[in-house]
């Protein structure tokens, strides 16, 4: 039985994002000891053995292309921050990095939301619930979505893609509904702004099981060729998640419910706000996506509410502590 050649590398692996989820993708495949090379438009961050840095505009044909140039595995994990220019933004950047990993024959896992189900008929929704999109955002991903399987069944790439919901947990960003904006609201004992109706069932999908399944995606044959839900830590109440985190912080955590006139009223002075109003309808629904699917198929679970709450809570003290006492813990 002839062994195998210790002088072929490990597979490359390309991220395309270098946000909340892509450099915790990285992490999680840099440890599974694969090479990464992780995009972003902006500087490159630091430095870590197996890692590369590219920077550059994934929208450009040719940077792209020079970005998957030897992969074997390519993971979209980008979201244009400008929410309302979707239009401009978001269609010829994910066709540009799917175009691209076609032409390097690699593999594309691309990280994707919900808003392409529109109002799912029942909740739980599984990965066959039909695309039904409500807004102009959900038919945005409810076209790329189709293209990308479509491309998979013509033969034109090998792809998967994960959905998630509404991320929390340490590091989700000021992009998440429960990212900074809640941790900055309970530091300062204020309410905290929510849409809709908080006490009906609304998953939020914990950072770090994103990238940990988009890693499994991104390394299982399996995956390829249909649509993912990745597991799903909370899926209670966005009442109940908001009080836990302030139960573990050892503070009141209040509600204020944010209508939808007063969204389109700030979207006058910030067009981000009133982009969002379309999006509300979330809130307004139970909305849980089903992840047993998955949960099955790979053997991974998601992480426990407990366990997710008790850390995103550690990180908001962490942010608060001094300099010092943050390097010594």
């Amino acid at each position: 039985m002839p062994r195998p050649d210790p002088f072929v590398p490990p597979e490359l692996h390309v991220v395309f994002g270098a946000g909340q989820v892509g450099r915790r993708l990285a992490r999680e495949l840099l440890a599974l000891g694969h090479r990464v090379r992780l995009i972003r438009r902006g500087p490159p961050g630091p430095e870590l053995p197996g890692l590369r840095w590219l920077s550059g505009d994934a929208a450009d044909p040719l940077f792209a292309g020079e970005a998957c140039r030897g992969a074997d595995v390519v993971y979209d994990c980008t979201n244009p921050p400008d929410y309302h220019r979707w239009d401009e933004l978001l269609v010829p950047l994910r066709r540009g990095i799917r175009d691209a990993a076609a032409r390097a024959g690699a593999r594309l896992v691309a990280l994707d939301c919900l808003y392409m189900y529109g109002r799912p008929a029942a909740s739980p929704f599984d990965e066959d619930a039909p695309l039904a999109p409500c807004s102009h955002k959900g038919e945005l991903r409810a076209l790329l979505a189709r293209e990308l399987l479509e491309a998979h069944a013509r033969g034109d790439l090998r792809a998967t893609t994960g959905r998630a919901s509404d991320f929390f947990g340490p590091g989700a960003g000021a992009a998440a509904l429960l990212g900074d904006r809640l941790a900055a609201r309970l530091r300062a004992g204020k309410p905290f702004e929510a849409f809709g109706d908080p006490d009906l069932p609304h998953a939020y999908s914990y950072v770090a099981d994103v990238a940990r399944g988009l890693a499994v995606l991104g390394t299982h044959e399996a995956a390829l060729g249909r649509a993912w839900h990745l597991p799903v830590s909370w899926t209670g109440s966005t009442r109940g998640l908001v009080e836990a985190v302030g139960a573990a912080l050892g503070r009141p955590a209040r509600l204020r419910i944010v209508p939808d006139w007063l969204l389109r009223v700030g979207g006058l002075l910030d067009p981000t706000l009133g982009a969002a109003v379309e999006m509300t309808y979330q809130w307004k629904v139970p909305y849980v996506p089903d992840d047993r699917r998955f949960r099955a198929a790979f053997s991974v679970e998601p992480t426990p509410a407990a366990e997710a709450v008790a850390a995103t809570a550690r990180a908001i003290l962490g942010a608060e502590a001094p300099a010092g006492r943050r390097d010594a813990a």
